[in-house]
């Protein structure tokens, strides 16, 4: 097996492998992703792993921290991934459609809005919801259990 290293994509050959050392390797791995956990300190918040099968079949893991995406982000990452994908297929260049704003001017637009009077009165709502809460010491991130429960606490 050949590991090779791109900007941003770990590659890792497995033509090598019959097809049942090739399917279990693909499933522990992609448990081996699901359950790394990410440093919000330090990143990256957003890992990609191809797993080549063969010359034309290939797997790709995409594991991201939850503070990265969201639905709709999710949504939009999935139908434009599918339009390159298609469209690299057929050896052409994806068209995506343009943006209508970027992400820089929402927040820029944002940010002036959340100011002067709209900052002061959502600030106090919120000092005033959370006056009297005890702090809770929550761990910031683990890995994943093996099997996922659901099992949660009340604080």
């Amino acid at each position: 097996m050949i590991e090779a290293q791109g900007p941003g994509v770990r590659i890792e050959e497995l033509v090598d492998l019959d097809d049942e050392q090739r399917e279990a390797r693909v499933r522990e791995t992609a448990m081996q992703e699901a359950r790394k956990p990410f440093d919000l300190a330090t990143g990256p918040l957003l890992r990609c792993r191809l797993l080549r099968l063969s010359p034309g079949d290939h797997v790709l893991l995409v594991s991201m921290h939850h503070i990265v995406s969201d639905a709709w982000s999710l949504g939009v990452l999935y139908r434009e991934f599918g339009t390159c994908y298609r469209a690299y297929r057929q050896g052409v260049e994806p068209v995506l459609p343009a943006l209508p704003i970027q992400y820089a001017d929402f927040a820029a637009w944002q940010r002036e809005w959340l100011s002067g009077e709209v900052l002061a009165r959502q600030q106090s709502y919120w000092e005033q919801q959370l006056a009297d809460l005890p702090t809770l010491n929550l761990p910031t991130d683990r890995p994943r259990p093996a099997v996922q429960t659901f099992a949660g606490g009340r604080e």
